[in-house]
C-alpha cells in the first residue's frame, strides 16, 4: 500500500487544505482516504451513530482529487495530522508547484464510521433542491441547537439534542436529514449556483454540488417508504 499520494498542483493542495480545515472545525477526528483509478476520494464524518441504540444518521462529506494512475490505498488518518502536513507543504512550495507528494500520517484503526462504505455506482437521480433551502435548514438547526443547549449541559444531553435536530427530515425532501444541510453548509459546498442534485441508492442519499458531495445513510427504522 502507498504511504504517500501525489496532488496535481498547488490549487489542489489549497482545496484539500481548506476542505479539511472546515471538516476539522466540525469534528477533529479522522479522515478516510481512498485512492484508485486516478482518483483520491476524501471522506469526512459530520454525524454518525455512537452505538446500536443511537438513531443519529450517518452523514459524510466527500471531495475528490486527481491522482496519477497506480496510486492505490485505503487509509484512515487523523485530520489534524494530515492538515498539519498540508500546511507545512503550503509554506514551503511555490504557488505554481505541480505533482506535490503528501506523506500519509500514522493510520488509526478504531474509527467506526470508516467501516461504512457508500456505493460508487447505481445512483438514481431524484428531484433536485437548492442551496438556499439547505442553507436555511442548516442555520435554523444551528439556532435551535444553540437555544436548546445552555452552557455546561452534559454530553449525553448535548448528543441527544443534536441527534433530534439533525436527524429530522428536511420538509419536502424524503429521507434527507437536516444534518445533510448542515454538512453542506459547514464544508463550503453551497454556493451561488443554486441547484443541488440529489441521488439515491438503497439506504444512501447523495447531495451533489460542483464543490463537493454529502452522503447520508438512513438508519434501518427509516427504510420503509
Amino acid at each position: 500500500m502507498s504511504t504517500a499520494f501525489t496532488l496535481q498542483d498547488s490549487h489542489s493542495l489549497d482545496d484539500l487544505t481548506t476542505y479539511l480545515s472546515r471538516a476539522g472545525r466540525v469534528d477533529d477526528g479522522s479522515v478516510r482516504l481512498i485512492a484508485g483509478g486516478g482518483v483520491l476520494a476524501v471522506y469526512v464524518a459530520i454525524f454518525y451513530p455512537s452505538g446500536l441504540l443511537d438513531e443519529s444518521p450517518t452523514v459524510l462529506g466527500l471531495r475528490t482529487f486527481s491522482l496519477p494512475e497506480g496510486e492505490t490505498f485505503d487509509a484512515v488518518v487523523p485530520v489534524g495530522s494530515l492538515l498539519q502536513r498540508l500546511q507545512n507543504l503550503k509554506g514551503a512550495l511555490a504557488d505554481d508547484a505541480s505533482r506535490i507528494s503528501v506523506t500519509l500520517p500514522m493510520q488509526v484503526h478504531t474509527v467506526s464510521w470508516a467501516a461504512i462504505s457508500p456505493p460508487r455506482g447505481g445512483w438514481t437521480p431524484l428531484d433536485p433542491t437548492t442551496g438556499p433551502v439547505l442553507d436555511s435548514v442548516a442555520r435554523a438547526g444551528i439556532d435551535e441547537v444553540a437555544t436548546a443547549i445552555p452552557t455546561g449541559t452534559g454530553e449525553a444531553i448535548v448528543h441527544r439534542v443534536r441527534s433530534e435536530v439533525w436527524g429530522r427530515p428536511i420538509p419536502g425532501l424524503e429521507h434527507v436529514p437536516a444534518g445533510a444541510g448542515f454538512a453542506a453548509l459547514s464544508l463550503g459546498f453551497l454556493g451561488d449556483d443554486g441547484e443541488v442534485k440529489i441521488f439515491e441508492t438503497g439506504p444512501w442519499t447523495r447531495l451533489s454540488t460542483r464543490r463537493g458531495h454529502v452522503l447520508a445513510k438512513r438508519r434501518a427504522w427509516t427504510l420503509a417508504r
